[in-house]
């Protein structure tokens, strides 16, 4: 199966060299590109795309604004310079379910691309830390749907094990190290996930790593 893609950048060189990269790329297919996120929002209606890469930093429309009107309909695979990126934490909000930064390796690139239209999330791994400090330091937008940062978000119907699987995600562990620090099967975790999911109203496993701090559950790294 062929993964459509939508390019929304508004730098013309960077969308040229992940044209090239993936028109080499047999499951993967661009279907449009986009300098502003206005246009990218109008490709997206168009095209109905597997996966966007949006830049954050655009002109008019930026990429988090854009994030937003079209998360519940299609993917999206942010794409930024992370140590000069103050946005990242608004994405995450927005309904990014990944980041990517601009001088990863090619093929890196391209499994993300992968990996989100599967339907996971991804982050690179030197967003991780700083990404995850950047959420614990700042309250939620008066129009978000978080709680207010004075108390935590409730976890109503959670249960227990539900609850411990929640912190282990927040943590960053994957399915598999899950079940071995829970000595439970790798079945029984993708159950409890999927439950989350559902109970929780959560988009994807990067919305569930916000639940878990926003809920308490999780607490912020101190340097």
């Amino acid at each position: 199966m062929t993964v459509t893609v939508v390019l929304a950048d508004d730098q013309p060189l960077i969308r040229t060299g992940l044209r090239v990269l993936i028109a080499d790329t047999p499951d993967l297919t661009i279907v449009g590109e986009a300098g502003t996120g206005s246009e990218a929002i109008d490709l997206v209606r168009a095209t109905r795309p597997d996966v966007v890469v949006m830049d954050i930093r655009m002109p008019g429309m930026d990429g988090i604004e854009a994030t937003r009107a079209i998360s519940r309909d299609t993917r999206v695979l942010m794409l930024t310079t992370f140590d000069d990126d103050e946005y990242v934490y608004g994405s995450l909000r927005a309904g990014a379910s990944g980041f990517l930064v601009k001088d990863m390796a090619l093929e890196e690139i391209l499994n993300a691309i992968r990996v989100v239209a599967a339907g996971d999330a991804l982050i690179a791994p030197s967003v991780t830390r700083r990404l995850i400090e950047e959420f614990a330091d700042r309250p939620a937008p008066a129009a978000g749907r978080s709680a207010p940062a004075s108390r935590h978000r409730p976890l109503d119907g959670v249960t227990g094990r539900e609850r411990e699987v929640l912190t282990l995600v927040g943590r960053g562990l994957a399915n598999a190290e899950i079940a071995a620090e829970l000595s439970i099967s790798m079945a029984t975790v993708k159950a409890h996930v999927a439950r989350l999911f559902t109970k929780l109203d959560a988009r994807d496993r990067v919305h569930l790593v916000i639940i878990a701090y926003e809920s308490g559950l999780v607490a912020p790294p101190r340097s």
